[in-house]
């Protein structure tokens, strides 16, 4: 059974655990995480949420599990530079394909190993990543207007 001590032992300096329970990652040890997650009966990825730090040009990615088993949450979070690449999941928790998807597409976090790394709800030729906080967003698309005031769809 997994506990937070024995993800400490194992990782040791390269985790962190915080004040509400989360535990925080180094993304080189990713993929051995999520095998240890998995293996220990965390069988249920809930969601991935992908965030801006906005702080020294980093972004984050917190991953949600659940054990139907030991009916325990956890939260794993990764926190890394623009440029980093994280490990892909999808070959060990499938419904990690559209989340990973959904974070390259608004975030531009890019997966290693992903078997579809392609956009999922823009179109390939978008430029940018428009949940990233230094996001800028176009006057055109292809010749047409992007609408600025968007209360009206409200």
């Amino acid at each position: 059974m997994m506990n937070k001590d024995s993800l400490m032992k194992k990782f040791g300096e390269k985790i962190t655990l915080l004040e509400n329970g989360s535990i925080v990652v180094e993304p080189d040890i990713w993929k051995e995480i999520s095998e240890f997650l998995k293996k220990n009966d965390f069988d249920y990825l809930m969601c991935i949420t992908s965030y801006d730090l906005e702080i020294d040009n980093k972004l984050g990615l917190a991953y949600n599990f659940y054990s139907t088993k030991l009916k325990k949450y956890q939260e794993i979070r990764l926190e890394f530079d623009l440029n980093t690449e994280i490990e892909s999941v999808v070959n060990i928790w499938k419904t990690a394909d559209w989340h990973e998807r959904e974070a390259f597409d608004l975030m531009g976090i890019k997966f290693i190993n992903h078997p579809d790394m392609k956009r999922i709800l823009l179109p390939e030729d978008w430029e940018g990543h428009p949940l990233r906080k230094d996001y800028k967003e176009p006057d055109f698309y292809n010749g047409m207007p992007v609408p600025k005031d968007k209360s009206y769809w409200e």
